[in-house]
């Protein structure tokens, strides 16, 4: 079944529902005028069970099936955060806050499942009850930690959980998804050296921290290349490297090193931390230095469950005959995976045709791409809850 043709109607409100949000980007926890402007199109929807607040400022609501005997609850949810990036698109609808921006297509996010939303009140044509979760602060918030350490998943009785992402290279409204691990777990870290620092003639008398942490760069590199077993993905980056001196003729007694590791495997996340800590105190240890390693955990691994990735690709292959049922997985990162650690579900991307990359100032949402998203939201519901 294709787009719906009530969905398809609605493309002219969709399309001026996310153009608003566009030019009103809001970051991380601070989107009250987006969790606003959700509120009020769900109330004129008909829509009368709407929680506020819920993760600091996510939104939360509820529309029953003609029956609800199934007793099936399913939750769909949206991000609504933006990103502190300049536009640079020139679109008329553009950004009207300065330093921020819909870079990641979340305004898309949130007007397809407010289409959902219209969709299924007016029909509830399913047995059970969705549950719509609009999300603040994925863009590095954890806001869907947030949701859920506010008790999403049992307040609310989730048994299942859909999300979506727009993707750049895939054609407009083409679905792609995947069992297993989807994006990866993304962790911070920080390498602080001290050693002696000096004068450049007298080298022998000093400690050299720059020497000490270039090492390190260099012998962080070989975990992945010497201690990952090739056919998993790791993907270790040191990002900055910063010393306290700022001459030429001085050698630093403090260096910084700050970087990330990125993986699809649980289990080498956590050798991945051990693996730094060793390599970053041993070759502190050679060079007669010393060296902290502190490390802040990201988002976890976002894991897909088969049976509902297999539902997921069933919803999507009645929307559209462009699908890839086993697309490769991807090293970015995603707080839907602190929901998908709590109940079984899937995230699924859908295409955004042939445009600038998520994060870029030059980045465009399709707006084509929004019906094929709301009859996916459509698609899950009724398939999974069918009316009795």
């Amino acid at each position: 079944m294709p787009v719906r043709n009530r969905i398809a109607e609605l493309h002219p409100d969709l399309t001026e529902w996310r153009h608003h949000l566009h030019a009103h980007p809001e970051l991380l926890y601070n989107v009250e005028e987006t969790a606003g402007f959700v509120v009020d199109r769900l109330k004129e929807f008909g829509i009368a069970d709407i929680t506020t607040g819920i993760g600091k400022t996510g939104v939360v609501a509820t529309i029953k099936g003609r029956s609800s005997g199934s007793g099936k609850v399913i939750g769909l949810r949206a991000d609504m955060d933006a990103l502190p990036i300049t536009e640079a698109t020139g679109l008329p609808y553009a950004s009207t806050v300065p330093g921020k921006m819909h870079a990641c297509g979340h305004d898309g996010h949130t007007t397809m499942l407010l289409g959902a939303a219209k969709y299924l009140s007016e029909t509830r044509n399913f047995d059970g009850t969705v549950v719509l979760i609009f999300q603040p602060a994925e863009e590095g918030g954890a806001g869907g930690k947030a949701m859920c350490d506010d008790g999403l998943m049992e307040r609310w009785g989730i048994q299942e959980v859909y999300g979506m992402h727009n993707m750049p290279g895939l054609a407009t409204g083409q679905f792609a998804t995947r069992p297993g691990p989807l994006l990866a777990s993304s962790d911070e870290f920080e390498i602080r050296v001290t050693g002696k620092g000096g004068h450049a003639a007298a080298p022998h008398e000093t400690v050299d921290t720059t020497l000490v942490a270039s090492q390190m760069v260099v012998s962080l590199h070989s975990i992945v290349s010497r201690n990952v077993d090739p056919i998993k993905r790791v993907v270790l980056t040191v990002g900055t490297f910063e010393t306290d001196s700022s001459q030429s003729n001085i050698i630093a007694h403090t260096a910084t090193l700050t970087g990330t590791v990125r993986t699809l495997d649980p289990e080498y996340r956590l050798r991945a931390e051990e693996a730094v800590r060793r390599v970053v105190e041993g070759t502190a240890a050679s060079f007669g230095a010393t060296a902290e390693v502190i490390w802040t955990p990201g988002y976890p691994v976002t894991i897909n469950t088969p049976d509902e990735t297999a539902h997921a690709l069933d919803a999507a292959k009645a929307v559209s005959a462009h699908v890839i049922e086993n697309v490769d997985p991807i090293m970015p990162s995603e707080d839907f995976a602190y929901m998908l650690e709590q109940r079984p579900g899937a995230y699924m991307f859908v295409g955004n045709g042939d445009t600038a990359m998520c994060h870029h100032p030059s980045y465009e949402f399709d707006d084509d791409l929004m019906p094929a998203g709301v009859s996916w939201f459509a698609e899950i519901v009724e398939r999974r809850m069918p009316a009795a």
